[in-house]
């Protein structure tokens, strides 16, 4: 049993953010499902962005649906403050575009922004491509047609189904939603789509006025996206504010080394970003990415060492300035939602 709220509250820790990282195999799906079924019980609310469709058993075991964005509807994620929303806005365009907004493009947006009607409409892609429509009929190049475009992805394109379509948004209710985005997995769209979906998740979270979880699994994802890492940033710092734990989850360390070359800023805000995670809880990882994590995360060299030893099961529990060494042990509750090896070993083609 560990709660972040419970530990901010005795002071053992500054912020309820988390991380969880290691090997495949090493057991951290099942401590995550674990304490995230130990939250549930105590009354926490749980979001999870699950982009291998891994916590349908999760959510069965709480009469929860698994949600598949794209496929059983979609999603505003606009439902904050106005500023915070042309935040987002940008954010996805840049992330969807693969590179920065232009300065031509940050102009004709705030333009558009400001001619979409109070209160915001929850198409807001449609409304603000249906005011820029007209320019996609141009053969000349320029800021104005080249978002036109770029929004017209969302909504008739590759991206479209995602946060526009028919019948209204859906509503995430209930303790526990999962977010499955395994549609989206091998993807280029899998980045914007889990962006979107932290953004709905925290509204949702922060919303009923209780302390909540939102399980970001295979985190690297936004890392790697220097767009949604920005906008990330600004959320993590919310946190304690918004009463919301963001869990990060790493199956490999070396995925943050992919969120940029060494010594450049996208590293910088990814590694910064995990540092700023005072829970870690830490599994197997092979001697050179123990390493890296030990850079990183300033890591004890008896932490280091064990880390490569770890048995399965195990794991480095950092939480402010303790260190324990705790091992796993589900029981027969446990074991309904946490088994992610039977495909293997019930020999299913």
């Amino acid at each position: 049993m560990f709660d972040p709220f419970d530990g901010y509250a005795a002071g053992l820790i500054s912020n309820p953010n988390m991380i969880v990282a290691g090997s495949i195999g090493a057991g951290k799906s099942t401590v995550v499902k674990m304490l995230l079924d130990r939250a549930l019980v105590r009354g926490r609310r749980v979001v999870v962005i699950d982009p291998k469709g891994e916590y349908a058993s999760l959510a069965n075991a709480y009469s929860a649906t698994s949600i598949a964005l794209g496929r059983d509807g979609w999603c505003s994620p606009f439902a904050m403050s106005d500023r915070d929303g042309l935040d987002l806005a940008r954010a996805l365009l840049g992330s969807a575009q693969g590179d920065a907004l232009s300065s031509e493009q940050h102009f004709v947006l705030d333009e558009a922004w400001r001619q979409l009607p109070t209160p915001r409409p929850s198409r807001l892609l449609r409304s603000l491509y249906e005011l820029l429509e007209e320019s996609t009929h141009s053969d000349e190049p320029s800021g104005r047609r080249s978002l036109a475009l770029l929004l017209y992805r969302f909504i008739y394109g590759d991206l479209a189904g995602l946060f526009d379509g028919e019948g209204e948004p859906l509503e995430f209710t209930g303790d526990l939603v999962v977010l499955d985005l395994s549609a989206q997995w091998a993807a280029n769209s899998l980045s914007v789509a889990a962006l979107s979906a932290v953004a709905a998740a925290q509204q949702v979270v922060s919303a009923q006025g209780t302390f909540g979880y939102l399980v970001l699994d295979e985190a690297w994802a936004l890392l790697a996206d220097p767009h949604a890492l920005r906008w990330l940033q600004g959320s993590w710092k919310l946190a304690r504010a918004r009463g919301l734990s963001h869990v990060l989850v790493l199956h490999r360390w070396s995925d943050v080394a992919a969120a940029g070359d060494a010594g450049s800023a996208q590293r910088e805000r990814a590694q910064g970003l995990l540092r700023e995670c005072e829970t870690a809880w830490l599994f197997r990882q092979p001697p050179d990415e123990a390493r890296e994590m030990a850079q990183v995360l300033a890591l004890h060299p008896k932490e280091q060492r064990y880390l490569a030893s770890l048995a399965k099961g195990s794991a480095l529990v950092r939480y402010g300035r303790h260190r324990s060494i705790v091992s796993f042990n589900p029981d027969h509750r446990d074991v309904r939602f946490i088994d992610t090896d039977a495909a293997m070993r019930d020999g299913v083609r």
